[in-house]
C-alpha cells in the first residue's frame, strides 16, 4: 500500500506529508435560487420527445460506429494504477450503491438525502452512513457534459452532503461509467470522477483515477468496478490492471464485480451480452481460486436479487431515473445463457428470482398510468403525432375528394402511398428500435404492424369526420390552416391515448416495456443498497424502498457544515425491499 493510498482513503496510519488544505466551505444557500444552490434543479427527462428522440437515436449511433475512435480507456494507461484500500476503524465496512441517479431533482435529491443521513432506522434496523458510496452508473441524463453532471449529479449529492462528516473521516466515492456517461467519450466522467483537482463531490472523497478500479475492503473481500464502454469489450490496460490486482487474491477471497449493466437478465433475449463478464470472471479471477459472490449493476430502474448456488446477482438501478417495471422478470434465469459461442469455457447455472421492488402487482398498475402521464410528461410526442396525422388527413383528402387547384396546392400535396407507408415503418421501427440490445422477434412486428394499421384506421376515421365538415371547402390554403390549427391537437391527443394502449397491450407480450415506463416518467418508487461486511467476513444486504419521493423542499440556512442544505417538507417514507440477506 502506497502512501498515496493511504491518504486518499483517509487511513489514520499514513504519517507522510501533510494533506491539502480543504478548500473553503461553499456559503450555505437561504433559497431555492440556483445562484445561491450553485446549479439549476431539473426537471425529469420527457424521454419521449421527439428532439430528445432523436438527440440520443444519433448519440447511440455515433457511439457505436465511433466508440473504438471515441475510447479514453487506452489513454487512461498513463494514469495512476493503484489498488485502494477502504475499512472501517473497528475491521467493518457500510457500503452503499445507488445507481442510475442523474435525472430529475426530486427523484435524486430524494435518495442522495437519504444516503447522505447519518443513519437510517428501516423496520427496525438501525444502518449507519456508508463510508463507501459506490455510483453504478448512468450517473446523468439523457447525455453527458460538464453541465449535466453539475446539474443532475454533483449539485445534489453536494447539496445533500455539503463537507465531510464531523464525526469521521470522509466517506469515499467511487463511480462506475454506464452508457449515458459514454455518450461524450467519457470525457466529463474523467473530470468529475477520476482527475478532479478537488477530488471530492461536496463531502465524498473521489479516490478513483480511471473509470475502473479495485479496492481492498475487509476480511479479505474485494470490489472490482468494470468499465465495458456499453458492453462493447473491456481493453487490454484495463486486463493488465486487474490481471496485477488479482495477484492478491487467494482461495479465501472473495469478489464483488460491479458492472454498468445487468447482463445476466439481458442474456435471455441477447446471450452474447454476459459474454465480458463470463471472460472476465473466468480469466481474471478463477485462476486465483477466489469467488465470485455478488454481482451488482444498475441500469435496469428497479431492484431485483436473483440467487444461485455460488453467488447473488443484483439490480439496483432506483436512483433517480423514471421506473422500470418488474412484473416481466423471468422467475429463473441460466448463466452463463446455453446460446452464447463462450458458453463451452463456463459451466451454467440456474438462478431463481429472489426478491424485486416495486412488487409485481403495483408494477402491473403503474403500467396503467401510461393513458394520463403521456401526454402530460411528453407534450412533444403528442404534438408530433398531431403533425404526422394532419399529414396523413391531408393526403386522405387528396384522394378522397380531389379538387381543382392552383398549382402551388398540388406542389405542396403529399402523396399518400408515402404517408402510409412512413406510419407503417414508424411504428415497426417504435416497436423494436434498430439500436436495441436483443433480437427482432415475430411480436415486434406483428405489434408494431397492428400498431401501424391502428394508427391509419385513426386517420381514415378523422378524414371522414373531417369531409362532414365544412373546414374542406374553404379555398386554399385555409384548410391546411384549420387542420393544423384545429384537427391537429385533437388528434395528436386521440393518437396519444392510441399509442398508450398499444403500449400498454405491447408491454403484455414483453414489447415496448421501457417505452410503457419511460413515458410515464414515474417518480417514485426508488430504491439504493446498504451493505455491512463484518469483520468476521460476513455480508449483509439492505435494500431500502423508498415509496414516495419528496417533491417539496426547504433550506437550512443556519444548519451545520456538513448537514444538508434542503430537507423535506413531506414525509419521506421508506422500508426495506425485502429482509436483509446475508453472503458468507
Amino acid at each position: 500500500m502506497t502512501d498515496q493510498q493511504d491518504r486518499r482513503t483517509g487511513d489514520p496510519a499514513w504519517t507522510g506529508e501533510p494533506a491539502p488544505t480543504e478548500p473553503p466551505a461553499p456559503p450555505r444557500p437561504r433559497s431555492l435560487d440556483p445562484r445561491e444552490l450553485g446549479f439549476t434543479p431539473q426537471r425529469p427527462v420527457p424521454w419521449l420527445a421527439p428532439l430528445l428522440l432523436i438527440s440520443t437515436g444519433l448519440r447511440t449511433l455515433l457511439a457505436m460506429l465511433f466508440g473504438a475512435y471515441l475510447d479514453k480507456r487506452e489513454l487512461q494507461n498513463s494514469l495512476p494504477s493503484d489498488v485502494t484500500r477502504q475499512v472501517g476503524p473497528g475491521g467493518d465496512l457500510w457500503l452503499d450503491f445507488v445507481a442510475d441517479l442523474g435525472d430529475g431533482f426530486h427523484a435524486t435529491y430524494s435518495v442522495a438525502y437519504l444516503l447522505s443521513r447519518p443513519e437510517l432506522e428501516v423496520d427496525g434496523h438501525r444502518l449507519p452512513r456508508g463510508q463507501m458510496l459506490l455510483m453504478g452508473g448512468d450517473q446523468v441524463y439523457p447525455t453527458a457534459s460538464g453541465e449535466a453532471y453539475e446539474n443532475r449529479c454533483k449539485g445534489p449529492y453536494q447539496a445533500a452532503l455539503p463537507q465531510p462528516p464531523t464525526d469521521g473521516p470522509p466517506p469515499a466515492l467511487y463511480a462506475v461509467p454506464g452508457n449515458h456517461d459514454w455518450y461524450d467519450g467519457l470525457t466529463a466522467f474523467l473530470r468529475l470522477f477520476a482527475a478532479s483537482r478537488d477530488s471530492n463531490i461536496g463531502g465524498w472523497r473521489t479516490p478513483q483515477a480511471r473509470s475502473y478500479f479495485v479496492v481492498e475492503l475487509p476480511a479479505d473481500w474485494w470490489l472490482y468496478g468494470l468499465d465495458g464502454q456499453s458492453g462493447v469489450y473491456l481493453d487490454d490496460p484495463q486486463l493488465r490492471y486487474f490481471e496485477d490486482a488479482a495477484k492478491r487474491l487467494t482461495p479465501e477471497s472473495r469478489v464483488i464485480i460491479a458492472v454498468p449493466e445487468p447482463s445476466w437478465v439481458k442474456a435471455a433475449d441477447h446471450p452474447q451480452a454476459y459474454d465480458t463478464i463470463d471472460y472476465f470472471v473466468r480469466t481474471v479471477i478463477a485462476p486465483t481460486g477466489a469467488k465470485v459472490r455478488l454481482l451488482i449493476s444498475g441500469d435496469m430502474h428497479h431492484y431485483a436479487r436473483y440467487s444461485g448456488p455460488d453467488r447473488e446477482l443484483i439490480t439496483c438501478g432506483g436512483g433517480g431515473a423514471y421506473l422500470y417495471p418488474t412484473h416481466k422478470l423471468r422467475e429463473s434465469i441460466e448463466v452463463p445463457p446455453k446460446d452464447t459461442l463462450v458458453r463451452r469455457a463456463s459451466n451454467s447455472e440456474s438462478y431463481d428470482l429472489a426478491a424485486r421492488y416495486p412488487e409485481p402487482g403495483r408494477s402491473r398498475r403503474y403500467g396503467w398510468g401510461i393513458f394520463g402521464r403521456l401526454p402530460l410528461r411528453n407534450p412533444g410526442f403528442a404534438t408530433l403525432l398531431g403533425a404526422v396525422h394532419t399529414l396523413l388527413l391531408l393526403a386522405m383528402v387528396g384522394v378522397a375528394a380531389p379538387r381543382t387547384e392552383a398549382a402551388a396546392q398540388r406542389l405542396f400535396s403529399i402523396p399518400l402511398a408515402m404517408m402510409l407507408v412512413v406510419t407503417l415503418l414508424g411504428a415497426v421501427f417504435f416497436a423494436k428500435p434498430p439500436s436495441a440490445n436483443g433480437k427482432r422477434h415475430a411480436r415486434h412486428w406483428i405489434l408494431g404492424l397492428c400498431h401501424g394499421f391502428a394508427q391509419i384506421g385513426l386517420a381514415a376515421g378523422g378524414t371522414w369526420i373531417w369531409l362532414q365538415l365544412f373546414f374542406h371547402e374553404w379555398p386554399w390554403p385555409l384548410p391546411v390552416v384549420a387542420a393544423a390549427v384545429v384537427y391537429g391537437p385533437l388528434v395528436g391527443l386521440v393518437a396519444s391515448q392510441l399509442t398508450a394502449s398499444y403500449l400498454l397491450i405491447a408491454g403484455s407480450f414483453g414489447v415496448n416495456l421501457n417505452e410503457l415506463f419511460a413515458g410515464q416518467g414515474i417518480e417514485d418508487a426508488k430504491c439504493f443498497l446498504r451493505l455491512h461486511i463484518d469483520a468476521d467476513g460476513t455480508l449483509t444486504g439492505y435494500p431500502v424502498a423508498v415509496d414516495r419521493i419528496c417533491r417539496r423542499w426547504r433550506t437550512e440556512p443556519d444548519g451545520a457544515p456538513d448537514a444538508a442544505w434542503l430537507s423535506p417538507e413531506q414525509p419521506l417514507t421508506f422500508r426495506l425491499a425485502e429482509p436483509p440477506f446475508s453472503i458468507r
